[in-house]
């Protein structure tokens, strides 16, 4: 086992940058020296010190641990944070938006169950062994909570639960203008005839041509003037897009939406920009299906949705001014 070299920075030291002091009293090279730094082998004071840029100080203990462990790549560090409970039988993750739920296409990567089994080796653990099974999705441009099955018992439990409205979920997003409370229904079928998911029309309905029921509610949260309306979203039933579908077919599709915006272009309506889908599954509650224990978790939104309400709500604001200056 190596030493660990130590010293105790001097004045002729003083006021040097980490790795300019290791370099000096170690006759290291300057790559090493700040290499040695980047992969966590050097403390201050007992302190780790990853930054070799960083000043040193008249007594302050310098040692270097060649065998401590590396950092773990940034990906996979977010990727521990994101597991927000596990055990035997399942897993939630805290999904961020622009990641699939799982592969959708052939050789698709970095989806969320890659950010699971890419945690469980940080740790470890043997990833390839345990499987995952899907319960349910989240669109890919969707961020917050996921679940998975890691046994089939659970997975046939918890599914069996989604089909029967047993799961307790909500959401959280914005959409274009004024919106109003609402429970939306209708009848979800893949091609409304352009090629796009939609509702049936109500006559074919009555008709008895095919369709999914979908039940979606919608609680007002906030009006950000009349730009924008911050909604909680409630889904009895499960549909793709459900949520993305009834509010566009409601006249206010979700800000960031790029897909079912088609007929509010139509109508002329202005677009808001966003970098990203502003839909956030926030919380999700359900009964263990091994130990019965009724379980709730809440994950607030990323900080790129509530900039984006926040520059919403400067907007609306400017907006107000302007009116009312030009009523003067």
């Amino acid at each position: 086992m190596r030493a660990m070299p130590s010293f105790v920075v001097t004045e002729e030291d003083d006021d040097k940058t980490l790795a300019a002091a290791l370099r000096q009293r170690l006759s290291l090279a300057w790559t090493r020296a700040r290499a040695m730094c980047e992969q966590h082998k050097v403390t201050v004071d007992g302190k780790l010190a990853a930054d070799p840029a960083i000043r040193v100080r008249v007594g302050q203990t310098i040692a270097v641990d060649h065998n401590a462990p590396r950092p773990l790549p940034k990906a996979v560090t977010i990727a521990k944070q994101r597991i927000v409970y596990e055990d035997s039988q399942l897993l939630v993750l805290n999904k961020p938006a622009g990641v699939s739920s799982v592969p959708y296409e052939r050789g698709e990567i970095n989806t969320a169950m890659d950010m699971v089994r890419d945690a469980w080796r940080a740790e470890g653990r043997n990833a390839t062994e345990q499987p995952l099974y899907v319960v349910h999705r989240i669109d890919k441009d969707t961020s917050g909570l996921l679940m998975f099955a890691k046994t089939r018992p659970a997975e046939h439990e918890l599914q069996q639960r989604f089909r029967h409205h047993d799961i307790r979920r909500r959401y959280l997003c914005v959409v274009h203008g004024y919106c109003l409370s609402r429970t939306i229904e209708s009848y979800l079928i893949k091609d409304r005839g352009d090629g796009l998911r939609g509702s049936l029309a109500e006559w074919k309905v009555e008709l008895g041509h095919g369709g999914r029921l979908a039940l979606t509610h919608v609680e007002v949260l906030e009006h950000i003037g009349n730009l924008a309306t911050v909604c909680a979203v409630q889904i009895e039933t499960g549909k793709t897009h459900q949520i993305r579908i009834h509010l566009a077919e409601s006249g206010h599709p979700i800000i960031g939406e790029r897909v079912y915006i088609r007929d509010f272009t139509r109508r002329g309506q202005t677009v808001l920009p966003s970098p990203r889908l502003l839909l956030h599954a926030e919380t999700l509650g359900f009964v263990h299906p091994q130990s019965e224990e009724d379980l709730m978790f809440q994950e607030d939104p990323p900080s790129d949705f509530t900039d984006a309400i926040a520059r919403l709500r400067a907007q609306a604001r400017k907006e107000h001014n302007q009116a009312v200056a030009t009523a003067r």
